[in-house]
């Protein structure tokens, strides 16, 4: 199973998420990407729980609807598994060997590397470039996830009649989206670190970028989900009347006040909090600006509040601002759904690797 597979044709960009399932295709006319088709499904509450499949059935049926909704062709697909499942280590191994070498070497090293039994685990490897310290090492990223994280999702889309071309892990794909923003944000982010908070239905993910590569990674189960709980208690809702009415509007007077503006608050404390963390961790490396991705992030205003508690400029993640769009694809949906798209579309960028 390649996960860094180079020179791929066309995939469809398929992320699983807690709540929804996102497709996206893309092609790519000279130098302008173009969406070809793209969908999101909803998922049952438990079909994902802590980013593990606990529903494969369900998932299928998910991706064939989304396939059905989006009237994509392909049958090739890319998922990727969640950065908590996945151990990276950077190792730094002679340049003289062929990928060949390498491969039997990092099989012979990776017992010290994974903890656990290498019968259970998918492994692969990147050469990253020379090594900073020493002209005659390369770089090589050893990536490793257990055996059925990757399976459970191959078995989805198997099922959904799709097949998995290419497994990534989620922080590589929104790196690979990344690159779609640097060219959005007002300076230039050669030499910056930005920060990316994905918040999502039941994790929010910060991903820290610096000079185009990811530098840390945390998550933490915290999402959109509890805003739908609120609105459910306070107005004797169900859970899927809460979820359309937090869409679509329709809720008393006091919802913004009482319910809306506090779980705002909450949500930029998470992201100060992860902050903290990352700045403590990293000899005190600054952030020189916030991108918002994720459902969550096309709460209006969150941006502001964001700027305003935490002294960052922050911006709402539109990875489709300089693309064409076929006729399959209806732009304002496209827009609404951005932010959260961020994931599948670094998916589907896989196709031009």
């Amino acid at each position: 199973m390649g996960w860094f597979n180079k020179g791929q044709s066309a995939v469809l960009g398929i992320d699983i998420s807690s709540a929804a399932v996102k497709l996206l295709e893309l092609s790519k006319s000279g130098s302008r990407y173009r969406v070809e088709s793209y969908s999101v499904t909803s998922l049952p509450q438990d079909a994902v729980v802590d980013k593990n499949i606990a529903n494969i059935d369900a998932i299928s049926n998910a991706i064939k609807k989304a396939v059905k909704q989006s009237g994509a062709k392909n049958k090739q697909a890319c998922v990727a598994v969640a950065g908590s499942s996945v151990m990276t280590k950077v190792i730094s191994m002679p340049s003289s060997l062929t990928e060949d070498e390498m491969e039997e070497q990092i099989l012979v090293e990776a017992d010290q590397y994974v903890p656990y039994s290498l019968d259970e685990v998918n492994l692969d490897f990147d050469i990253q470039g020379e090594s900073e310290n020493n002209p005659e090492m390369v770089d090589v990223m050893l990536a490793a996830s257990r055996r059925e994280n990757v399976e459970d999702r191959v078995e989805a889309l198997e099922k959904a009649g799709l097949k998995a071309k290419i497994v990534d892990v989620e922080a590589f794909a929104m790196e690979n989206a990344f690159a779609l923003l640097a060219d959005q944000l007002p300076n230039s982010t050669e030499g910056q670190t930005v920060a990316i908070a994905d918040i999502g239905a039941t994790m929010s993910t910060l991903n820290v970028i610096h000079d185009f590569r990811t530098v840390y990674t945390r998550e933490q189960g915290f999402g959109g989900k509890q805003l739908t709980g609120e609105i459910q208690r306070r107005y004797g809702l169900s859970f899927e009347e809460a979820g359309l009415a937090k869409r679509q509007g329709g809720l008393p007077d006091n919802y913004i006040v009482d319910v809306l503006e506090p779980f705002k608050k909450a949500m930029v404390q998470q992201i100060a909090r992860s902050l903290q963390f990352f700045v403590s961790s990293s000899a005190n490396r600054g952030v020189d600006s916030i991108i918002l991705a994720g459902g969550c992030s096309s709460i209006v205003g969150l941006e502001k509040l964001v700027e305003q508690e935490l002294g960052i400029p922050a911006y709402v993640a539109n990875p489709f601002i300089n693309m064409a769009l076929s006729n399959k694809v209806k732009p304002q949906n496209l827009s609404n759904d951005a932010p959260s798209m961020m994931i599948a579309c670094g998916l589907a960028l896989r196709s031009f690797d």
